[in-house]
């Protein structure tokens, strides 16, 4: 919901829905973001980009408020990687300097997702200084989530706002939401109120980290709880899909339903006629 004062929009830039480790669907994220009030989403599954790309139509033939900044969170060698604002799937398992300078060949964003805890998923201090002073600027990041409310962003908060500060790095806050009621919890405000001037804003670092709240330890087990139910009926899904053919004699082969109108047909594909 755009300030009627400051003139500044509100993005929540790091979602996940049924198509990687989220429990939501697209229509449900959709839907969550417009109840709370958001301007700016970006989907940002795990190294892949079916449900944005599902969910930018989806806003759109639908006339809703938000809109839909396409994201993927992708498993560099060094950690998570947000790329923003993509056309294409960045592939994974590459060196962070590698995936920043693909992300930018596309006209997209990089941002280092919940950085410095000490995990293999999370970028460290050392190969973040090192893209950051690269002598080639398009292997440089734009940014650091500097707000995470999960358990991989709430210790080393402060060390993340030090370290954006030492490299002047844009400073986002993201809600890094695996369930629907964790969307819109952090957020990152700019000026403006298009995709157009979001990115704009993270590039001349006028972006800042509206309020938030972390996660409680009381919260974490029932959303990897859902995770885990989610990841079940998935599983079950894709065994009943495989054998489709067999008891159909011939049929359609499906898979595990990935949030989006036409995600269970293999490949699987945005079908706005199966949008319901």
């Amino acid at each position: 919901m755009r300030d009627s004062l400051s003139g500044a929009s509100r993005a929540d830039l790091h979602i996940h829905t049924m198509a990687s480790d989220g429990t939501a669907s697209v229509s449900q994220v959709l839907a969550h973001a417009e109840e709370v009030g958001l301007d700016i989403i970006a989907i940002t599954d795990h190294d892949r980009i079916d449900a944005a790309q599902a969910a930018q139509q989806m806003a759109l033939t639908n006339g809703l408020h938000v809109q839909v900044v396409i994201g993927e969170e992708i498993s560099t060698l060094q950690g998570h990687l947000l790329g923003l604002f993509l056309h294409e799937r960045v592939r994974p398992l590459h060196s962070l300097r590698r995936t920043i300078a693909e992300i930018h060949e596309q006209g997209g964003i990089a941002i280092p997702a919940h950085p410095l805890f000490p995990h293999p998923l999370c970028a460290q201090e050392g190969a973040i200084r090192g893209a950051a002073n690269d002598r080639d600027p398009a292997c440089r990041p734009d940014g650091l989530e500097t707000y995470n409310p999960t358990i991989f962003g709430t210790s080393p908060r402060r060390r993340v706002g030090r370290l954006a500060a030492d490299l002047g790095l844009a400073t986002l806050g993201s809600s890094d939401a695996h369930v629907l009621s964790a969307i819109g919890r952090v957020w990152t405000t700019f000026p403006g109120s298009s995709p157009e001037a979001l990115r704009d804003a993270i590039l001349a670092r006028t972006v800042s980290v509206g309020a938030g709240s972390d996660h409680t330890l009381t919260e974490n087990p029932g959303i990897f709880g859902r995770q885990m139910l989610r990841n079940l009926i998935g599983l079950g899904q894709d065994l009943a899909g495989v054998t489709r053919p067999i008891w159909t004699f011939g049929g359609e082969r499906r898979g595990r339903d990935l949030g989006y109108p036409g995600s269970r047909r293999r490949p699987a594909r945005y079908t706005p006629d199966e949008e319901r």
